[in-house]
């Protein structure tokens, strides 16, 4: 856990009629976490040492504000997503950070030789003294599909589990190492010398491994399924509407029942974009202003989403034609912005109306836009005023 961690300590009536289950997570004890998500997205005009700089200095001050932990994007064919290995950016925060979990949000694995991320992701367990969190996904960038040939949906998602049972391999055994997939193949069998340690591939500082999270962004998502059942953390995308997010908690509740698991909520994490401002009416126009970083945000994604053929995913009302979706109501709908006082009560109801998550990661925009230097009032008062009020209001009725 980081510096903080919010317990509920005051009343509010959870049980009336609602979108929520009536089962034991209901009326558990749920400590509320805070993080954050960045992609990170970067008008791609910016120099990418500048980015990486600033993107540095975002962890360093969650760290120093009190965030729980932060996950951080990786792209290979983007210049406004620039960063491609998140473990050699978060490998330059371990040193400037204290307290802060680092997780890799995500490794997009049916990219990657499966053997490399075994070995590096437990190099950085170790380099992290366990201050590690291994995000994983099957990839959302159309033009990393292409480069790597992965544009198969369904391969794709064959590969990113198949990748992952061979991590977990690895991590569980000595060798000799034989593994056969439909996917990925390799062995160990003849160069074993067990005196010097030739071989013998690296586990993780944690037994048996870090925690896994597993990025979704699709209504009803079968990857919130899969993570209920293998014991991992569903992430629900910040870009997503509130509709979506809640049918996460109904697909992990699904996951859960079929695994004979007791569902936990938190194991949850739910990402928003979130703007504080001294008044309700400054934050609105932080929000829509069209030179702002938020704007930006939302105009690159809803673009990105309409060329890859998957604008339901940020569509308010997944029905519309993607010709009457506007950018001010898409980021009226997705942003949660006010005053401290309005944002509290704003995710208080937002968490009703969704389902038990326990962390809640602060979604990170530019900061070369008119509104991106809001970004660390926002961050502050989140940890300060927001999250220990947020936690005092979900206490069981």
């Amino acid at each position: 856990m980081g510096s903080k961690g919010w317990t509920r300590t005051k009343s509010r009536n959870l049980s009336r009629p609602g979108p929520w289950p009536e089962n034991e997570v209901t009326r558990r004890n749920l400590e509320m976490k805070l993080g954050m998500f960045m992609m990170p997205l970067h008008p791609p005009h910016r120099p990418m040492h500048e980015t990486y700089d600033e993107d540095l200095a975002k962890v360093v001050h969650a760290d120093k504000v009190g965030f729980d932990e932060v996950w951080i994007g990786e792209h290979f064919t983007a210049s406004t997503e620039p960063i491609a290995n998140a473990m050699t950016f978060l490998a330059a925060a371990l040193p400037l950070t204290k307290n802060i979990m680092l997780g890799t949000g995500v490794v997009n694995l049916p990219n990657h030789n499966p053997v490399i991320v075994a070995a590096e992701a437990a190099q950085f367990d170790h380099m992290a003294k366990g201050r590690f969190l291994f995000g994983i996904g099957p990839g959302g960038l159309a033009s990393d599909f292409e480069v790597f040939g992965n544009e198969d949906p369904e391969a794709r998602g064959e590969k990113m589990l198949e990748a992952y049972e061979a991590i977990r391999y690895i991590w569980a055994n000595d060798p000799p190492y034989r593994f056969q997939g439909k996917h990925y193949n390799f062995h160990i069998t003849e160069n074993i010398i067990p005196e010097m340690g030739i071989g013998f591939m690296p586990k993780p500082y944690q037994n048996p491994a870090p925690d896994i999270g597993l990025s979704a962004m699709s209504p009803f998502s079968g990857s919130v399924k899969q993570a209920a059942r293998k014991g991992w953390s569903p992430i629900s995308a910040n870009f997503v509407p509130e509709y979506s997010v809640a049918s996460h908690w109904k697909k992990f509740l699904e996951g859960c029942e079929e695994a004979g698991i007791a569902p936990d909520g938190n194991r949850w994490r739910v990402a928003r974009n979130i703007i504080i401002a001294d008044s309700d009416s400054e934050a609105e126009d932080l929000a829509h202003d069209p030179m702002g970083s938020t704007h930006y945000y939302f105009d690159y994604l809803w673009k990105a989403l309409c060329g890859a053929n998957y604008s339901v995913a940020m569509k308010p009302d997944p029905k519309m034609a993607d010709e009457d979706v506007k950018l001010d109501d898409v980021i009226s709908q997705l942003v949660i912005y006010g005053s401290k006082e309005t944002v509290t009560e704003k995710l208080i109801a937002f968490r009703e109306n969704v389902g038990p998550f326990g962390t809640l990661l602060q979604a990170a925009v530019d900061g070369s836009g008119k509104n991106g230097d809001a970004e660390r009032r926002t961050m502050a008062a989140m940890s300060d005023f927001v999250m220990p009020r947020l936690a005092g209001a979900l206490v069981d009725a």
